[in-house]
């Protein structure tokens, strides 16, 4: 990439123009417009994003002040405040959302696999959910609890360079099992999840397809041991046996035998149990997944302290959704050139580094390679032609 391009300018180029207006073809987003193009739109999304933009007016008076830099990025001109609110309450938020699958695969691609913490091969993913608190007044259709408003983002995290494999937003008091079971997930994966996810129907549907689960077993429930194995001496893991559900209503969900992992956390300084449908890992793998599922917290952390999904910009659930669909998509660019240039820095530093030097001038490459090094004031000059 050349210096001669702000680095916005340059990470924007990620996003192939003629993919993206396959999207739109797609979707219809165009239908109708009258000069604000679907493109205007999601660059105007992205510096809201980057620029973590509190409004309307900041992202307008924002890309407003940047002194004729808008021409490498695509844009006329800065939009006005009332044609994005109405293109945020009107256009399809499902072009963000294939835009959003369109740069997973990109992600993919270049990904170089992180250095293995597991020895097995199989797929590792961990599923959770985020509360997104809102204000009921403001967004009506978010009405969760006792007047309280609230929107819920479901995320499905792989393992393999920590993407988003799967993402959706839903009301408040949308169950996640109900994502859960809609989910089919590659036969021979494991998925991490905590005890919100637990449903004996479920885990019995998984492991006739082939699916492993570990999570935390609930202190309640009625488990017969029917064997027991040897667990590792000096370790933490106290407990390895085989069990089968004897609850009334858990028997007749899940027939199949299951495996239960017994291990002393220092941290808290408690028992921990866990429970799984693998019997070929060892016992203090299975403590490790589980453990690993942090991940997807860190995840979801990296997403409501330093990109704009607490705050909103439109009060539409449209509007809401394409936000949300835009920090996705920003955190995938942020995960391209982290992954291209194999940046040493953690990804939350990266983006406030990067919302710090938006507009500067110069090779996108060599700034990742030393992103503290003190930046050229003008872009460099362009050749004059004599005459």
């Amino acid at each position: 990439m050349k210096s001669s391009l702000s680095l916005f300018a340059q990470i924007v180029q990620v996003i192939r123009r003629a993919r993206f207006a396959r999207v739109v073809r797609r979707t219809s987003a165009e239908r109708h417009s009258k000069g604000f193009s679907s493109w205007d739109q999601l660059i105007a999304m992205l510096f809201c994003q980057f620029a973590q933009s509190k409004s309307l007016r900041e992202i307008t008076d924002g890309l407003a002040v940047t002194c004729g830099k808008l021409n490498h990025l695509g844009l006329r001109s800065a939009p006005a405040k009332s044609t994005l609110a109405y293109a945020n309450a009107h256009r399809p938020w499902q072009m963000f959302e294939l835009l959003f699958g369109e740069l997973l695969t990109i992600c993919k691609s270049v990904s170089p696999g992180k250095k293995r913490k597991f020895r097995f091969k199989n797929r590792l993913l961990s599923l959770d959910a985020s509360i997104i608190e809102l204000c009921v007044t403001m967004f009506p259709w978010a009405d969760f609890h006792h007047g309280k408003g609230a929107a819920k983002l479901h995320l499905l995290l792989d393992h393999g360079g920590y993407l988003p494999v799967f993402a959706d937003l839903t009301e408040g008091n949308r169950n996640e099992l109900k994502i859960a079971q809609s989910l089919r997930l590659p036969k021979g994966s494991i998925v991490a999840l905590d005890r919100g996810y637990i449903d004996y129907g479920l885990f019995q549907r998984w492991t006739n397809e082939g699916v492993f689960f570990v999570t935390r077993l609930k202190d309640k429930s009625l488990i017969e041991v029917i064997k027991e194995r040897l667990a590792p001496t000096g370790g933490n893991v106290l407990v390895d046996a085989l069990v089968k559900m004897t609850g009334y209503l858990v028997k007749r969900k899940c027939a199949s035998h299951l495996r239960i992992v017994v291990v002393w956390d220092e941290r808290s300084g408690k028992h921990v149990t866990f429970l799984t449908n693998n019997f070929a890992l060892a016992a203090s793998t299975i403590a490790a997944i589980y453990r690993d599922r942090w991940e997807i917290e860190l995840f979801f952390k990296v997403l409501k302290q330093h990109l704009k999904i607490k705050t909103f910009v439109g009060t539409s659930l449209n509007a809401v959704k394409i936000q949300i669909w835009t920090a996705l998509i920003t955190l995938l660019l942020i995960k391209f050139i982290q992954f291209k240039s194999k940046c040493a820095f953690a990804l939350c530093r990266l983006v406030a580094l990067l919302r710090l030097n938006l507009f500067t001038y110069r090779d996108l490459w060599d700034w990742l390679a030393n992103p503290l090094a003190v930046p050229p004031l003008e872009p460099p000059p362009q050749l004059e032609l004599s005459f």
